[in-house]
């Protein structure tokens, strides 16, 4: 148990599946009121909340389309309505949208990647500083991608680059909040199954992103949670800010080899 996570009022946007469900629920096992975002999978969501409190922790269900900035503004204040305090927002909201040739790149389509990846994080963070100033400090946890450093597969560079957008903001936004006693980090997984695959990853690139990872498998969403709770918890990471911490199985020098594959 991570004792200073209990009784934090923590935000996890995309919270209904993947990731962003893996860490809610984490976060409420070790005792914090977790705030259970969705888009529209309103039946998943609904049982990530189920299972917390089954489980004996507290949560509550928003919805909000993150790609509205009033509806981040929204799903923020509801947060910090229900739980009387915001002290940890997670960025998890976001996706591929579509694998798109840059010939076929279209104004919507860039406007649709850079909102839901980008404008979003931004939106939530303004939305999010000042309850945090409130509560005398908090923590800013983003989600990148390893898709921001070598730049994505094939029709994902538009998300690589959104995500690379969200790695620099990270870096700026430690810098500029630090006074606040807000951290801001980042967290890049790499090939996680999720349904982001199931989305956008034929069964022959999972093989081929697969074949170059060194532990010889595909992550799993309960192995990113462990890099929110430390990042989320001042008792364990009350000097770091401003870092991105990788997810993805591979040590540094064999990341290059997924340039040409992962998105």
């Amino acid at each position: 148990m991570i004792d200073d996570l209990k009784g934090q009022a923590v935000l996890v946007t995309g919270a209904s599946t993947g990731i962003g469900a893996a860490a809610a629920k984490a976060f409420a096992a070790h005792g914090a009121r977790v705030a259970v975002h969705y888009n529209s999978s309103r039946a998943e969501a609904d049982q990530v909340v189920a299972d917390i409190r089954a489980a004996g922790g507290e949560a509550i269900v928003l919805q909000g389309d993150v790609t509205s900035s009033a509806a981040c503004h929204d799903i923020v204040n509801r947060a910090a309505e229900a739980f009387g305090r915001l002290d940890v927002l997670v960025n998890n909201a976001g996706g591929l949208v579509q694998r798109v040739p840059i010939e076929q790149m279209s104004d919507e389509m860039f406007d649709k990647v850079l909102h839901l990846n980008v404008r979003s994080a931004l939106t939530c963070i303004a939305a999010a500083v000042p309850h945090m100033r409130k509560a005398g400090g908090g923590r800013v946890i983003n989600v990148t991608s390893v898709a921001a450093r070598h730049g994505g597969g094939p029709g994902a560079v538009l998300y690589a680059g959104s995500k690379g957008m969200v790695s620099t903001m990270t870096r700026g936004l430690a810098k500029e909040l630090v006074k606040d006693n807000i951290r801001v980090n980042a967290v890049a997984p790499g090939v996680i199954y999720t349904p982001f695959h199931d989305r956008y990853s034929t069964p022959q690139m999972l093989d081929a992103f697969k074949a170059t990872i060194p532990m010889n498998r595909i992550g799993d969403s309960d192995e990113c949670v462990g890099a929110f709770l430390y990042l989320a918890s001042n008792q364990m990471s009350s000097y770091v800010t401003g870092q991105i911490l990788e997810v993805n199985g591979r040590s540094e020098e064999h990341t290059s080899e997924l340039q040409s594959l992962s998105s």
